[in-house]
């Protein structure tokens, strides 16, 4: 399958065009120009490939949890280049992306959510996917779910920003810690093909972000 995916969710800026085995990548630490610079990476991975958007079988994007700006901005990007091309369209979760990438079995991904909280799921890996054991959700990192058995990989920026008291939380039950690891459009192109092959992708225009915080600000009493 040809597969468009692309990431905006983090400081992170990837674009990903996965063709069966063959993945082609675009990357860059954009920080806040995600939006001026994510358009040229798929004109420039698309021109590597030598296939229009037409070419495709599907787009594919990192929905959340993540950076408010930066999910608003994959998602409007995908719905107008699939809109465009008649494509369906995957939303890929960023936690599940960090799952893909961490190379567990069982897996503890979190990320930085700022405002002293991390966005937080648990997943463990089957011969027909990621099971998720714990959904997607906001937590201070002291409070996150707690985990069963042990050989869990822990992942994502979350374990960096507050690498002592998770791995206090979980303890021996800890194999392998990866704070560098990221949201990845590569991951993403990669989940997004069993979607696409089980013809799960949506239309454009019902494609839409998970944000899981509703605000977005501490007001200055919270400060």
């Amino acid at each position: 399958m040809k597969i468009l995916a692309l990431d905006t969710s983090t400081e992170h800026c990837t674009v990903a065009l996965r063709l069966g085995d063959v993945v082609l990548l675009r990357e860059t630490r954009a920080g806040q120009r995600h939006s001026e610079l994510v358009l040229p990476m798929v004109q420039s991975i698309l021109a590597e490939a030598g296939l229009r958007l037409q070419n495709l079988d599907g787009i594919a994007f990192g929905a959340g949890p993540g950076s408010f700006t930066g999910l608003r901005i994959a998602c409007g990007v995908a719905q107008g280049l699939a809109f465009g091309a008649e494509l369906p369209v995957a939303a890929i979760s960023t936690l599940e992306a960090l799952a893909q990438a961490s190379g567990g079995e069982r897996v503890i991904a979190c990320l930085d959510a700022r405002m002293s909280e991390v966005y937080h799921a648990l997943y463990e890996k089957s011969a027909a996917g990621w099971h998720l054991l714990s959904a997607p959700g906001l937590y201070t990192p002291a409070e996150v779910p707690g985990v069963d058995g042990e050989n869990w990989t822990g992942c994502g920026s979350g374990f960096a920003v507050y690498s002592e008291v998770l791995r206090s939380r979980y303890g021996a039950q800890l194999s392998k810690v990866d704070g560098d690891v990221y949201p990845h459009a590569r991951e993403i192109a990669e989940l997004a093909q069993t979607v696409f092959q089980n013809d799960a992708g949506v239309a454009p225009w019902e494609a839409a972000p998970l944000y899981i915080r509703d605000k977005v600000a501490l007001k200055v009493s919270e400060r």
